[in-house]
């Protein structure tokens, strides 16, 4: 899709157009709990990829999107009376892969909460495998040291 406003407005009436006959006109008992999330249109109007997202299990989304293919036609004539273009599009239905998506990354981020618990368990018992101090510090010794000459100096009888 574009970005072009006159795009825009069309997806979004056809959004509004297909969430009113859903809700109110289409009494398929197949249908779910359907929700739309986006329209997209071509740049020249003649195609309009309709997304939804159904709540429930495997077989609620089957039957919804059965239900919704058969609708297609009805809806697509709404939308062609309440848009007011010259060529109405062909709709076409696709599931929305938003909430797999959001139950993949949700998992995700439980597995790696998951993974810092564990290594905060593992480290709150840990010792260093040296000594606290890695770091080597100048030894300080109490007798004084024999000063060598240097190359400036001359050596000292």
């Amino acid at each position: 899709m574009t970005d072009n406003p006159r795009t825009r407005k069309v997806a979004d009436r056809i959004h509004q157009v297909v969430a009113t006959m859903l809700d109110t006109r289409i009494k398929d008992p197949r249908l779910g709990f359907v929700t739309v999330t986006d329209v997209r249109v071509t740049g020249d109007l003649q195609h309009a990829t309709v997304f939804y997202t159904v709540l429930g299990e495997n077989a609620d989304r089957e039957s919804s999107a059965a239900a919704l293919e058969s609708a297609r036609g009805l809806i697509r004539s709404e939308v062609g009376r309440q848009v007011g273009i010259r060529l109405t599009p062909s709709i076409e239905f696709v599931p929305d892969a938003l909430p797999d998506t959001a139950a993949h990354m949700e998992q995700a981020l439980r597995e790696a909460a998951a993974r810092d618990a564990e290594l905060a368990r593992r480290r709150a018992g840990a010792a260093y495998a040296g000594e606290p101090d890695p770091y080597r510090r100048p030894v300080q010794e109490s007798a004084p040291q024999e000063s060598v000459p240097t190359a400036d100096e001359p050596p000292q009888d």
